[in-house]
């Protein structure tokens, strides 16, 4: 934790006091309850299953699309925790599949459901096929697993919106927004809440993850030098979860609160730490060429060579925020963290319109990605997406 936290600038660990505040109500709850966590092999699944374990639940069902991430994470908790007296099985299941709804129809009963599935990547937008299985993970199976929850007498639903809901350019932050519109509609019949969260720090398919796959692979290290972000590291990632599914209020998003004087850092400057915890000197390079062929012999000379460049691939946010000016805040319940209050507010029509078109795509198995922004400007009309025409995967 200490070495994660020096990489991304900080020397405290951001919910300890609210987690030392509350961890005997914790512990109480978990311990008396039952939970299913979807996405319980992705970075924040895992770590939120672990804050889960931890605490010694009556059950706990983790269910993923994974199922090497899954052997994974039963051998993490295996040799970090050892067991529980509860049920705690995993289950490596696609939660937009048949047989996922027929594993909720056999039991699905829980007294909390946690939702971590989604596709999280900006790059993702790129192509009309993975923009569509974006659409699908993060707003039709939460609103599909929310309904379930409804019908089994879930006490309390949980997701995981994203930092990039408020004031959206990308894809992915409005996939999220429409998704917390969904969210609203059920929240009638269920009490649930959510967290947007910053970068968690090293999680899978991350840029700070692919440092280490860099230096595995004997490759150099790119990085925008532009770019600053909040980061959050897993173990965090899984508190704020925890603590917003537990403590949340019908409706409430909950948030980190991170100051931009403390805790902005740029992607360039996390790199130059790490290699320098490796005991590697950051040695910038002109241009890729030159990367590639100056990391067959600068490394023994404990030199990295590193390209740091200027964003410009479509859907990279300037700054990040949590909250909007027109949402209300709560942010004297927690020492370190914010909490959204909502009302219900959603388009109805809107909503279903979203629906039966997106359903109808689907049936002609035919749409352009032109078709899909025009269906988000509809639903957030003030939707800030520019298009470059020029995505991560043309990068280094």
């Amino acid at each position: 934790m200490s070495k994660i936290l020096n990489l991304i600038g900080r020397n405290k660990e951001l919910f300890i006091e609210d987690i030392n505040t509350n961890s005997n109500k914790l512990k109480e709850i978990v311990s008396s309850s039952t939970f299913l966590v979807i996405g319980g092999a992705g970075s924040i699944g895992q770590a939120v299953t672990k804050e889960i374990f931890k605490r010694n639940p009556k059950k706990l069902h983790v269910v993923d699309i994974s199922e090497n991430n899954m052997v994974e994470l039963v051998r993490d908790i295996r040799s970090s925790f050892g067991y529980i007296d509860g049920d705690f099985q995993t289950f490596a299941l696609d939660i937009g599949s048949i047989e996922y709804d027929t594993f909720i129809k056999a039991d699905g009963k829980y007294d909390y459901v946690l939702n971590l599935s989604a596709l999280k990547h900006v790059r993702s937008e790129k192509d009309p096929y993975t923009l569509m299985r974006m659409i699908d993970t993060n707003i039709f199976n939460t609103d599909k697993t929310l309904k379930q929850s409804i019908k089994n007498g879930t006490k309390k639903y949980f997701c995981v919106s994203t930092d990039k809901a408020a004031n959206p350019v990308n894809m992915m932050g409005a996939s999220k927004r429409i998704m917390e519109m969904f969210v609203m509609r059920n929240s009638k019949e269920i009490n649930v809440s959510m967290a947007r969260f910053a970068n968690v720090a090293f999680s899978d398919g991350s840029l700070l993850h692919g440092f280490n796959q860099r230096i595995q692979k004997n490759q150099p290290i790119v990085a925008p030098n532009d770019i600053k972000r909040y980061f959050v590291t897993p173990q965090e990632s899984g508190e704020l979860c925890l603590m917003s599914c537990i403590f949340g209020e019908n409706r409430d998003i909950y948030f980190p609160k991170l100051s931009e004087n403390l805790h902005l850092i740029t992607f360039a400057d996390i790199a130059v730490k790490y290699l320098e915890n490796l005991g590697y000197e950051a040695y910038l390079c002109k241009d890729e060429d030159e990367a590639r062929e100056l990391v067959k012999t600068l490394p023994s000379q404990g030199k990295w060579p590193c390209l740091f460049t200027s964003s410009d691939t479509t859907g990279e946010k300037d700054f990040e925020e949590f909250f909007t000016e027109h949402e209300t805040l709560d942010m004297e319940k927690f020492e370190n963290l914010g909490v959204i209050k909502n009302e219900a507010i959603y388009n109805e029509d809107k909503l279903n319109h979203f629906e039966y078109t997106i359903k109808k795509y689907k049936e002609k198995l035919s749409w352009t990605k032109d078709d899909i922004v025009k269906e988000f400007f509809t639903m957030i009309p003030d939707f800030g997406h520019k298009e470059t025409g020029k995505y991560l995967d043309g990068k280094m």
